[in-house]
């Protein structure tokens, strides 16, 4: 969704020094909710004892497992993550959330797609991995919309620690009514505002004005009243277990005040602001086109600080 405002408003491994790499079992993972088949990609670095693992789960929108999007963007933010964290010995799954790619058919009509079935199908994961003789502690990492997920999803699963990954510190609508508000006209703005107020009070609105139906078309509204109720930051401050928070310079669709706000919310998490990056990651200039290539651009490195600052928090986790 956050994407989706992105495109419409706008146009409407640095290699880190690793030690020898370890040998990484990668095999098709899949889970059964009870109402559709998931499908996902497990990478397992080969040990002789069990290692962290990590549930990566994707942003808004139709991202898939690896942080491509069938609204315009394919950088493979999410796979290159996965493999940093193997060469770290430490394993990951994610997944292709339901409604989405090789999860297509687990809810085909995105009409009843809701935010509780998201979390619901992150715990399942979760559990799947902690039931896995193979894995030591579990560790939930969500990038943009996938950091609320993770930290609704946390509390029943208790993991070793949560990683906010560029993820809003508030309610969705507040985010997209900014985005909104420092490119539309001033007749769509409104026409917006109207829109996302219904949504808010949990209302569907049929009139949507054609520039703006890639974000509110009405069978991604039900969707949106249920993501509208969740409060970030209430979510984030009810975490017992330890927590990173990281958030990039040059992110243009989520900002660093979000994440300060994330750590005013649990002041014993850690906090992370990696100069330059971006949403999906890499250092790239504030530059508007620079910005939009480098969503599509899997080539490009990320930014070495990530993988080294999550690395290190997994490392100082306690055995829990």
């Amino acid at each position: 969704m956050m994407l989706r405002v992105l495109l419409l408003t706008l146009t409407l491994f640095s290699s880190i020094g690793f030690a020898a790499s370890p040998v990484v079992l990668q095999r098709p993972i899949s889970l059964d909710t009870g109402s559709g088949e998931l499908f996902g990609s497990l990478l397992l670095p080969k040990s002789d004892k069990p290692v962290p693992v990590v549930l990566i789960i994707a942003g808004s929108g139709p991202t898939d497992r690896n942080g491509n999007s069938a609204d315009g963007a394919r950088n493979d933010s999410l796979k290159r993550l996965a493999w940093v964290l193997a060469r770290n010995n430490i394993a990951s799954v994610r997944y292709d959330k339901r409604g989405v790619a090789a999860s297509l058919a687990a809810t085909p009509d995105e009409r009843n797609l809701t935010l509780d079935a998201y979390v619901a199908d992150a715990v399942a994961w979760g559990k799947l991995l902690k039931a896995d003789i193979r894995m030591g502690p579990l560790i939930v990492l969500g990038h943009s919309e996938g950091a609320l997920v993770a930290a609704l999803a946390a509390p029943q699963l208790d993991p070793a620690g949560v990683i906010s990954l560029s993820g809003s510190a508030r309610p969705v609508d507040q985010v997209i009514r900014q985005q909104l508000a420092d490119h539309l006209p001033p007749a769509l703005l409104l026409r917006s505002n109207e829109i996302l107020d219904h949504l808010k009070a949990g209302q569907v609105d049929a009139d949507v004005p054609r520039p703006l139906e890639g974000i509110f078309r009405p069978s991604v509204q039900p969707y949106l009243i249920s993501l509208f109720r969740a409060d970030p930051s209430a979510a984030f401050a009810k975490l017992s277990m330890p927590a990173l928070i990281i958030q990039g310079t040059n992110d243009i669709q989520v900002g660093v005040a979000d994440a300060r706000q994330l750590k005013n919310a649990k002041p014993d998490a850690q906090l992370t602001v990696i100069e330059g990056m971006n949403h999906v990651m890499r250092i790239v200039p504030k530059d508007v086109k620079e910005q939009l290539e480098s969503y599509n651009d899997p080539k490009l490195p990320l930014a070495a600080e990530l993988g080294q600052r999550i690395v290190r928090f997994i490392d100082g986790l306690q055995p829990h």
